[in-house]
C-alpha cells in the first residue's frame, strides 16, 4: 500500500512540473511550405442545456518555422469572445489532482511487482464572406467572419494574408453546417524563438461562448494541423458527467479499473449507489477489455476518466481559500486556484478526460454526450486515488 502511495505521489508530482503540450479547437494557417504543426489540444467546455448555451476556453500553443500565421476556430453561432487568466489550465490541473486514497475503504493488499494498475471560413468585393466584427482579446487580433461558398473564404483567407494549405472541403463542411468562422491573427515574434530559428510558445486563453444546441467540439478542423495524431484533454462542466460516443467512450478503460477497484473494498464500505453500479458494469468487462484490444489494433487509443466530481460548497470553498487543499501542490499554485472562482460552479459536475485522436478518427466534430453504460446512467465520481489509478 505505502508503494501505491508512493508510486501515486510520484505521479501527482510529474504532472505539475512537466508541460504537457496545448492547443486549440482550431486550424493553423501559414505561408506556403511553412510548417504549424498542433500536436495536442486542450479545452474548458461547459453546458447550459437550459438556455442552449455553450462555452469553450482554449489556450492555442503552436509550434513551427512560420514567420507569420494565424488561426481559425469554428462555432455553430456567433460567438462572444472574453480573455481568460493565462494560468487557467495550470490551476484547473491543480484542482483536479485526485486526492489521497481512502485506506481504511481498502483490504489491505501489494500489487504485485511490475503490474500494470489500470488499463488505460469579402474576397473580391462579394458579400460571399462577410465580417461580423473585429476586436482585440488579450494579446490575439480576431474577425469574426461567416461564409457562403468555401472557395471565396479560401480566397478572402490568402487576400488576408492567411496562406491556407489545407483544401476547400474542410472549410465547406462547417459552411454547409451555417457555422461561424473566427479568424485570430498570432505574432510570433512576441513568442519564444528556438535554437533552429523556429517558434514555439502560447498565448492568452480565450473563452468563446455562443449558442448551441448540443455540446460540440470542433474537432475536423483540428485535422489539417495534425501529422499523425493529436492529444486531447478535455475538462467539461455540465449538470452530469459526460462522455465521448461511441469508439471514442473512456468507459472501456474507465469501468474495468473501477469495478477491479471496488473488488479490493471492504464490502460494508461501498455505498448503495457503489454497490449497484458494480453489479451492472460486471457483465461488460470481457467486452470492454475486447474493445480496448480491438481499437488497438487498429492503431487508435482508447480515451482515459481521468477526474469526475460533482462540484461541491467545500470545493468552491477551496476556490476561495476558505477550505484546506489536501493534494500535493506548490503552495503558490494552491494559492492561485482563486482564478477558477466563477467559472468552476456548485452543483454542476466536472469531467476530465483524455484522449489521443489517430488522423483517420477526425473526419467529424465532437458531440459530447451522457455517461452511460448500457441503458444506465454513469454518474459514479472519480476524484481520490484508486487502488486501480494509474502510477
Amino acid at each position: 500500500m505505502c508503494r501505491l502511495l508512493a508510486l501515486s505521489a510520484l505521479f501527482v508530482a510529474v504532472l505539475l512540473v512537466v508541460p504537457r503540450p496545448a492547443d486549440s479547437a482550431c486550424c493553423y494557417f501559414a505561408a506556403k511550405d511553412k510548417d504549424i504543426l498542433q500536436p495536442a489540444q486542450k479545452a474548458f467546455l461547459t453546458w447550459d442545456a437550459a438556455e442552449k448555451v455553450e462555452t469553450f476556453t482554449v489556450q492555442p500553443k503552436f509550434e513551427g518555422n512560420a514567420v507569420d500565421f494565424g488561426m481559425v476556430i469554428p462555432t455553430p453561432a456567433r460567438p462572444k469572445l472574453d480573455e481568460m487568466p493565462r494560468e487557467f489550465f495550470k490551476e484547473l490541473a491543480v484542482f483536479t489532482i485526485l486526492e489521497p486514497m481512502d485506506i481504511g475503504k481498502y483490504k489491505n493488499f501489494l500489487l504485485p511487482k511490475g503490474q500494470a494498475s489500470g488499463l488505460v471560413r469579402d474576397a473580391k468585393g462579394k458579400d460571399t464572406v462577410k465580417v461580423l466584427e473585429a476586436g482585440v482579446v488579450g494579446s490575439l487580433d480576431y474577425k469574426i467572419i461567416q461564409a457562403s461558398k468555401a472557395d471565396d473564404l479560401y480566397e478572402w483567407l490568402k487576400d488576408n494574408k492567411y496562406s491556407y494549405s489545407g483544401d476547400e472541403a474542410t472549410l465547406d463542411f462547417y459552411i454547409k453546417k451555417k457555422w461561424f468562422f473566427t479568424v485570430m491573427k498570432i505574432d510570433p515574434m512576441q513568442m519564444k524563438k528556438k535554437k533552429d530559428g523556429s517558434y514555439e510558445g502560447e498565448v492568452t486563453p480565450t473563452r468563446f461562448t455562443f449558442a448551441s444546441d448540443k455540446l460540440v467540439y470542433p474537432l475536423k478542423i483540428t485535422q489539417i494541423s495534425v501529422k499523425d495524431k493529436t492529444e486531447a484533454l478535455f475538462y467539461v462542466q455540465a449538470a452530469h458527467k459526460v462522455d465521448l460516443p461511441g469508439d471514442f467512450s473512456y468507459e472501456y478503460t474507465w469501468t474495468p479499473m473501477w469495478s477491479q477497484a471496488s473488488g479490493f473494498a471492504v464490502p460494508e464500505k461501498l455505498t448503495k449507489q457503489e454497490s449497484e453500479w458494480q453489479k451492472h458494469v460486471q457483465p461488460t468487462m470481457q467486452d470492454d477489455l475486447k474493445k480496448v484490444n480491438d481499437l488497438r489494433s487498429k492503431k487508435h487509443e482508447p480515451a482515459t476518466l481521468e477526474w469526475a466530481k460533482k462540484v461541491t460548497e467545500k470545493d468552491v470553498g477551496l476556490l476561495e481559500g476558505k477550505e484546506k487543499y489536501n493534494r500535493e501542490a506548490p503552495k503558490e499554485d494552491v494559492e492561485k486556484l482563486k482564478l477558477l472562482k466563477g467559472h468552476v460552479k456548485k452543483g454542476q459536475f466536472v469531467t476530465k478526460l483524455r484522449k489521443v485522436f489517430a488522423k483517420d478518427e477526425m473526419s467529424d466534430d465532437l458531440e459530447f454526450v451522457r455517461a452511460r453504460v448500457g441503458d444506465k446512467d454513469d454518474d459514479i465520481e472519480y476524484f481520490s486515488i484508486l487502488p486501480t489509478s494509474p502510477p
